[in-house]
């Protein structure tokens, strides 16, 4: 299998998911959208994954690539209906690209939060084996305030009532990240923008206390990963 990833920061990749790509020789081609990389020819993937970054979807002015990455987006999932997972700023990509709505929440939403399976989630296959609430990195400012027409909500939270969402049989969009590392906190509280936000949430000095707690919780984020991964393969090899 080979599967299209888009990179919005280098440093927002598909993390612990790598690790499951090896393991199962997926091939997998990274864009990095904000260094000007062009997007590929579509028809030679079997999944799209589109990872997170500091950017809005609206911000096309500043970041005109956007443009082109929600119309392959769109082309995908309403198009090809290929399966399709989103991440974070993924997510509100999907939702925008489908015709829902994104924008700012009152207050960002940073930490390490509980996040609530609804009774579609917990019967969702994506979800398979996972318990309800789970815990996740959350770091975003920006929400899927509106879903788009027929979109399913899979999870809530109690600031956030779009926490994943399926569009049609195999695109998934989730809001906050299982794509974690040892490595992925530390990393992202060196950019600016996560920064900012980690600490008007959290207070000053969050970001060692968030890099500790997230270390701690690892086995679980693992465990959490390798079974969503595990689903969402499951529905990929059905589909084939």
């Amino acid at each position: 299998m080979r599967f299209l990833v888009f990179q919005h920061i280098a440093i927002e990749h598909p993390g612990i998911f790598r690790d499951f790509f090896a393991a199962d020789g997926i091939q997998w081609d990274a864009v990095e959208l904000d260094e000007g990389e062009e997007i590929p020819g579509l028809a030679d993937y079997d999944a799209l994954w589109v990872m997170g970054g500091p950017m809005d979807v609206w911000e096309e002015t500043e970041h005109p690539w956007l443009k082109a990455e929600k119309q392959a987006i769109r082309e995908w999932v309403k198009d090809r209906a290929k399966p399709y997972l989103g991440l974070c700023l993924g997510h509100q990509l999907l939702g925008a690209a489908m015709g829902g709505r994104v924008d700012k929440m009152p207050q960002a939403e940073v930490g390490i939060l509980d996040i609530n399976l609804t009774a579609a989630g917990r019967a969702d296959p994506l979800f398979e084996g996972i318990a309800s609430p789970l815990q996740a990195l959350q770091w975003h400012g920006a929400a899927v305030l509106d879903a788009p027409e027929g979109a399913v909500i899979l999870a809530d939270s109690p600031v956030c009532a779009n926490q994943a969402m399926r569009i049609g049989d195999l695109a998934y969009g989730l809001q906050y990240h299982t794509e974690l590392t040892t490595e992925t906190v530390p990393e992202w509280g060196e950019v600016p923008a996560y920064a900012c936000a980690l600490d008007e949430t959290l207070g000053q000095g969050a970001l060692q206390r968030l890099t500790t707690e997230a270390a701690a919780k690892m086995p679980v984020f693992a465990r959490d990963s390798r079974r969503l991964y595990d689903n969402f393969m499951g529905l990929l090899r059905k589909r084939s």
